[in-house]
């Protein structure tokens, strides 16, 4: 037995959702077990739910320019408690738990080439002092064992948030957001980012990177919002 599992037997780290003993992980396993695996029938490319797993309304008429997406979870309670705390509070103890739910998600999916974060603009970083899906990624690369590129692709306009924006207003806001300065070309990348709702900077992001001669974008992201009205379904194991 080695001094760390020792001192976690003395002294069980606290859960980061409830607050109660937690054992050696960083959460307890009630909380662990709510957590709202996303694993209905989906669209394969945007990951929205649709009967039978079929392309949805959206992707067939305006197809996004990532060829797939993977979402490990369902927004919703818990995670909407949890991923703000690292994304505002910085509390960066909560990326390698997302970080494990994605990897868990996708690990038995081809590896791709290379991971890239979402970028944050410089002026962003400086304000939160990290980029949250750069720990989250780091997690994912470290337990998948792909490399993850930081340095291939930058935001180069410090765009608004999307929050609060419609569709359309989100595309515009986004529209050449960002650069790829690194050699892609031929590259199978996964794009890993926190919370997909309309998906239009991961399509932005996807688009930069094929113009740049990616062979395939894949989005993976620790969590799918859901439409209007509809709510995340039971956890599953």
């Amino acid at each position: 037995m080695n001094i760390r599992s020792i001192i976690n037997q003395l002294v069980p780290h606290a859960c980061l959702l409830c607050g109660g003993p937690a054992g050696d992980g960083p959460l307890c396993g009630g909380c662990r077990a709510d957590l709202p695996w996303h694993r209905q029938p989906q669209c394969p490319q945007c990951a929205l739910p649709t009967p039978a797993g079929q392309l949805c309304g959206a992707c067939l008429g305006h197809a996004p320019s990532f060829d797939r997406t993977r979402a490990a979870l369902t927004y919703g309670f818990p995670l909407d408690r949890l991923i703000p705390r690292l994304k505002y509070h910085g509390q960066l103890a909560v990326a390698p738990v997302l970080g494990e739910c994605l990897a868990e998600a996708v690990g038995d999916v081809p590896r791709p080439d290379r991971l890239v974060a979402m970028p944050l603009h410089p002026a962003r970083i400086r304000e939160r002092g990290f980029n949250h899906a750069s720990e989250i990624a780091r997690e994912v690369a470290k337990r998948l064992g792909v490399p993850l590129d930081t340095a291939s692709c930058r935001r180069v306009r410090d765009t608004p948030p999307q929050m609060g924006l419609k569709h359309a207003e989100r595309r515009r806001n986004v529209r050449g957001a960002f650069a790829c300065t690194g050699d892609v070309r031929g590259q199978r990348i996964a794009l890993v980012d926190d919370v997909m709702t309309t998906g239009t900077s991961l399509d932005e992001l996807a688009k930069t990177l094929k113009d740049a001669g990616a062979a395939a974008v894949e989005t993976w992201v620790v969590a799918r919002t859901l439409p209007r009205g509809e709510t995340a379904g039971p956890a599953q194991p």
